[in-house]
């Protein structure tokens, strides 16, 4: 269920509800960078892979699909909202698969955003196509994008160029950072409170913070699910605001690895 609230952890602020409804009482131009992992609607009664067993690729209900006129408003709507409460040199980050990044894509040229950079974000261990009628899906897509042509985005260049990424075998050191990212998957480590269907690693939001935010800019992530970028926020002195719909995620998932975070990092709590 579904509960109206909000949470607030030191520097990191939760809002349970929708996204569009909650953007819509936010000031406007008051936020540095949005990170937004919306639903892919992938939810389509299929298998996959999970711990080498076959298992369902339903995540829950929020994940199907609508249709792609329906699915199309819906990512309209959120990124509008998100459009309303950047500031004038911010900038937007979607994650998503090609059963949602394309749309999301039409809405952002359709609003009149810039494009900056579609990433890959090439994973290791992607699991096996079952089907063994396709290639097996081995990545997901960022989009990167300004709120318009003529924006000052912030792009730490030398940090992306000379900062350790050690673990990315495709990153070479010293050399310019490429469209194309090596990240595992979530470590057992960052499920310590539980398992999100869709968590994303620690290592890609620190990347997209790190490159694309100042200190004690405003991100903030408008499906936030276990609070993986509210984690690389406050790990580089940004300020947080994550929103969902979900009350359980939220509550079970998000709540407690803040609180963890800002208890490693000795912020103020209140």
């Amino acid at each position: 269920m579904t509960l109206a609230r909000t949470v607030r952890i030191g520097p990191a602020t939760l809002h349970v509800g929708d996204c569009v409804n909650i953007l819509g009482r936010l000031p406007s131009g008051s936020v540095d960078m949005v990170f937004a992992d919306p639903p892919y609607g992938l939810s389509n009664d299929g298998t996959t892979v999970r711990s080498g067993r076959r298992a369902s690729v339903n995540k829950g209900e929020w994940d199907r699909s609508r249709g792609v006129q329906a699915d199309y408003a819906f990512h309209f709507a959120w990124i509008r909202a998100c459009r309303q409460v950047l500031a004038p040199n911010g900038t937007i980050w979607i994650s998503g698969t090609y059963h949602s990044i394309h749309l999301c894509g039409y809405a952002l040229q359709v609003q009149g955003w810039r494009v900056l950079n579609d990433i890959a974000w090439f994973k290791p261990n992607a699991p096996p196509n079952l089907g063994r009628r396709m290639f097996t899906a081995s990545h997901e897509t960022l989009i990167w994008a300004s709120k318009r042509r003529s924006a000052r985005h912030v792009f730490h260049y030398d940090d992306m160029r000379g900062g350790d990424f050690a673990d990315d075998r495709l990153k070479s050191p010293g050399k310019q950072m490429r469209s194309v990212w090596s990240i595992a998957p979530p470590a057992k480590r960052e499920k310590q409170f539980g398992r999100h269907p869709t968590q994303k690693p620690e290592a890609l939001l620190d990347r997209v913070v790190r490159a694309s935010t100042d200190p004690k800019g405003v991100v903030l992530d408008p499906f936030v699910g276990s609070g993986t970028t509210g984690v690389a926020a406050l790990r580089h002195g940004r300020r947080f605001i994550g929103i969902d719909r979900c009350d359980d995620y939220v509550s079970r998932l998000c709540v407690p690895r803040l609180r963890a975070e800002v208890a490693r990092l000795r912020l103020d709590p209140d």
